[in-house]
């Protein structure tokens, strides 16, 4: 059986299982999280599953930020399946890739790849590739599957990772995933970072100006200011895929439940990263 172990756990993430569970609540209950721990298994809520953004970077400094996301879950209803779309920061493999199956292993357990999700992806758009390259040390869609394992449990997901964020292929890739999700409980995760390595103020009116447009679903716009200011989102074409596919399937409520820096969980405010969660709701 083809199984991908993880890349990042020791670094963005603990390594053994209790102090990875131990990591994961203390993000729910920082100060710069949302400050309580969700029910887990989280129970079956009667609204639609929503999509989420959410970031990749090491749990110390991402992680709070991260938990707003998540924690929110427990008001929804369980997903069916679950897609993770995240970049390509090491420039390997092909543009628009899916793992091929098997399992995801993480200190948390297994993760099965959703096999059948893939298919589907597959036969709605032929801009996808199954490469196992792409995802080897790929850190933006694994430290995702941690918090799914603590609220969920046993799950299974179709990760897609892409290389090529061009804004005609990321909305090609986001009109295939509405495809596939339209009518369906599916939970979209686009996973990113944002402005990297700038001054804590720089960093927090940057962001605000590529939230602007994420919360009025503008993928024309969003692309737009990251280029007139330099926005350095790594997983904008993430964004964007989850962007095409809410607007074409109805998921017309944005919020942005945090947005933060690396400074505010390090203390250094002088070069940070930042950060935001935000969740997608299907208008009703």
């Amino acid at each position: 059986m083809l199984r991908r172990r993880p890349a990042v756990a020791g670094m963005f993430y603990e390594a053994s299982r209790e102090r990875l569970l131990n990591q994961i609540r203390s993000c729910f209950l920082s100060d710069v999280g949302p400050g309580y721990l969700p029910t887990t298994p989280i129970p079956h809520g009667e609204a639609r599953t929503p999509f989420l953004i959410s970031p990749h970077a090491g749990y110390m400094y991402s992680g709070p930020v991260a938990a707003h996301g998540y924690g929110r879950l427990t008001n929804y209803r369980r997903p069916e399946g679950i897609i993770v779309v995240g970049p390509n920061h090491y420039g390997v493999g092909t543009e628009v890739s899916l793992y091929p199956g098997g399992v995801w292993s993480t200190p948390l357990g297994d993760v099965r790849v959703d096999e059948s999700l893939n298919r589907e992806l597959m036969e709605a758009s032929d801009i996808f590739y199954m490469d196992e390259t792409s995802h080897t040390m790929e850190h933006s869609i694994e430290v995702q599957l941690p918090f799914l394992q603590y609220l969920l449990g046993e799950i299974s997901f179709a990760p897609i990772c892409i290389l090529d964020q061009s804004l005609e292929t990321c909305r090609s890739v986001g009109e295939a995933v509405a495809e596939v999700v339209e009518g369906r409980d599916i939970l979209l995760i686009a996973s990113t970072d944002f402005t990297h390595y700038e001054p804590h103020k720089t960093v927090l009116e940057k962001d605000s100006k590529a939230l602007e447009k994420i919360v009025k679903l503008d993928v024309d716009g969003l692309y737009r200011v990251n280029e007139e200011y330099n926005i350095t989102m790594c997983g904008y074409g993430a964004v964007a895929v989850v962007l095409t596919a809410a607007r074409l399937l109805g998921y017309r409520r944005v919020a942005v439940l945090k947005q933060a820096t690396s400074g505010d969980t390090s203390g250094d405010y002088g070069s940070v990263v930042g950060y935001a969660s935000c969740i997608l709701e299907l208008a009703e």
